[in-house]
């Protein structure tokens, strides 16, 4: 499924997105798995003792539960129904080459069910599981949605440390892989005009600041590249509910996110706000009041923390937001 995209769409321009009957999405990678976390309002979680079983010589009768991983990485599969028809989206692809194809494995999800990919951002935690993807389905033939500066070498320089740099994704593997590079800052939609990928987010809050430690190779020399420019999102219009944002890490800035994906939309409520929001260490808990304050102006309906939104922001959310908060792990259905 080609992706359509809007090439004279300016940032401050509302966008038509067109409502949908419903949308479920599961959470194939996150940081956490937890079995005996129950269901709570729209989520449902994967069934204890469900999914196949491995080879364990230790146990008695050989074989034990093989179990749901869970890394520090994202990946959500995104179903989407609207008049009678589904059609599905990866959005993200966690850390490891195999650990998503793993969890669909035991969720029962096939992977040739998938029409595209959206990356939120070039970091490799989101990234990697697109290895394992190739290797199950050989021939990809399908779009993957990113941002120009996806492709950008990088690397992280901490106070104290050395500059670690991270790994990059390779355009050369996705191009012979089959899959149709779709490289856009502006935004675009899938199906039809039901699901928008918001491209380059607008920064208007003034005090998200990216991600401060990172450095990019441009002209010859690393320099700061603290901004992701590449961190975009995911939108989806439920009929009578309002938006369904997912972010990846949050780096352009949770608010910052939910608040452009309003101004897209036309001022559309809040419904769902899911993913990473990125409010953990020393540089983005001190932001965690301030973000609380406007995300309670923005009055989501359900908020799903999850991958590097932190402990100390998550606690915090639980208590400003008893009602919204739903705790993630891996293998949780969230039926929106």
């Amino acid at each position: 499924m080609a992706a359509a995209v809007l090439h004279d769409v300016e940032p401050a321009i509302e966008i038509d997105l067109e409502p949908v009957d419903s949308v479920v999405v599961t959470t194939l990678m996150d940081n956490v798995t937890d079995v005996f976390m129950p269901d709570q309002g729209p989520a449902r979680r994967a069934a204890v003792g469900a999914g196949p079983w491995c080879p364990a010589a230790v146990m008695e009768g050989g074989q034990a539960p093989d179990a749901l991983l869970a890394e520090h990485g994202f990946s959500v599969l995104v179903t989407v129904a609207k008049g009678g028809r589904e059609h599905r989206f990866l959005f993200d692809a966690g850390t490891s080459p195999d650990g998503v194809t793993h969890n669909m494995r035991h969720l029962g999800i096939d992977p040739s069910s998938i029409e595209a990919i959206i990356c939120s951002h070039g970091h490799f935690d989101h990234t990697t599981g697109l290895d394992g993807l190739i290797r199950t389905l050989g021939r990809v033939n399908m779009p993957v949605l990113i941002h120009p500066h996806f492709w950008r070498r990088r690397r992280i320089a901490l106070p104290g440390r050395e500059p670690m740099e991270i790994p990059t994704t390779s355009r050369r593997a996705l191009t012979e892989a089959g899959f149709d590079i779709i490289e856009e800052r502006q935004p675009s939609f899938l199906f039809g005009r039901s699901v928008l990928i918001t491209g380059e987010v607008a920064r208007t809050t003034g005090y998200e600041p990216g991600f401060p430690p990172q450095q990019a190779w441009l002209d010859e020399r690393w320099q700061p590249d603290p901004l992701v420019l590449d961190d975009q999102a995911l939108i989806v219009n439920v009929s009578g509910r309002g938006l369904v944002v997912i972010t990846g890490c949050g780096h352009a800035g949770v608010v910052n996110i939910a608040r452009y994906a309003r101004r897209l939309c036309g001022g559309e409520p809040l419904y769902a706000l899911l993913g990473g929001f990125h409010l953990n260490g020393p540089i983005f808990e001190p932001l965690i009041p301030r973000v609380l304050d406007e995300l309670a102006a923005i009055n989501p309906g359900v908020l799903v923390p999850a991958h590097c939104t932190g402990w100390r922001a998550q606690h915090a959310m639980s208590a400003r937001f008893p009602a919204a908060f739903v705790p993630n792990s891996v293998g949780s259905s969230f039926h929106l």
